[in-house]
């Protein structure tokens, strides 16, 4: 019968988690492409059950043809539809994009705001959007629980949660707030080469010594080492 972990214990082997993720993926980032705020927030609406990789592929035309709120609010909307149509769902996220710069323009003064609050009343930015544009584009720590993030927390016992605000905040208690912002990025990049959703890598794991979940997937370490990816 294996001993609880005790709170004291579970938060040092998070945080050497966090140290040790830092040393495997020191070029760990936000993998969208922007120049400023207002091009983080689209590619981050864009996003939404999408690669990283397609948005960055749409992104340099769509803002360029509509390189401001304005230019956005005032588009067709069938134009810009066009435009972001390979990454799905193109008729939402185009209404989104335009309520957003509306909003943007009419509350703001054409500029993104810089709270929590105020980013997620915009159309199509819930909290996990409005992290994304803090911690990159502001520099505001915040934790954005998408699947690669949640599925890693339960797997590695940082929390027991399945809704995204309650494991956010669960990983807001484990780590210091001036690591959040890395920690998401590391863990992102975790999920996305090692920590897969189906067949993990467990067998070439830097963490396996750390993770209650290991044997999920193939411990085999020649086996594992083929399933880790170089990225999106």
């Amino acid at each position: 019968m294996t001993t609880a972990e005790s709170r004291t214990a579970l938060v040092r082997r998070a945080r050497k988690i966090n140290r040790e993720l830092g040393v495997v993926f020191p070029d760990a980032r936000c993998e969208l492409d922007y120049e400023n705020p207002l091009q983080l927030l689209v590619a981050t609406v864009l996003s939404a059950q999408c690669t990283d990789k397609r948005v960055n592929q749409v992104t340099p035309v769509l803002f360029k043809a509509y390189p401001d709120a304005q230019a956005l609010a005032s588009a067709p909307r069938e134009k810009i539809e066009d435009l972001i149509r390979s990454t799905g769902f193109f008729r939402n996220k185009a209404a989104s994009i335009q309520g957003l710069a509306m909003a943007i323009l009419q509350d703001h003064n054409g500029e993104v705001p810089r709270t929590l609050k105020e980013l997620v009343k915009l159309p199509g930015a819930g909290r996990k959007t409005a992290n994304v544009v803090l911690g990159n584009a502001f520099g505001v720590p915040g934790i954005t629980v998408d699947t690669h993030v949640g599925r890693i927390a339960r797997r590695l016992g940082w929390t027991t949660n399945t809704d995204p605000v309650k494991v956010e905040f669960d990983l807001m208690e484990l780590f210091e707030k001036k690591d959040w912002t890395m920690l998401n990025h590391r863990l992102i990049f975790f999920g996305r080469r090692i920590c897969h959703s189906q067949r993990p890598a467990c067998g070439a794991c830097p963490m396996a010594q750390w993770c209650p979940s290991f044997g999920e997937g193939p411990t085999d370490p020649k086996i594992a080492a083929k399933l880790v990816k170089s990225g999106d």
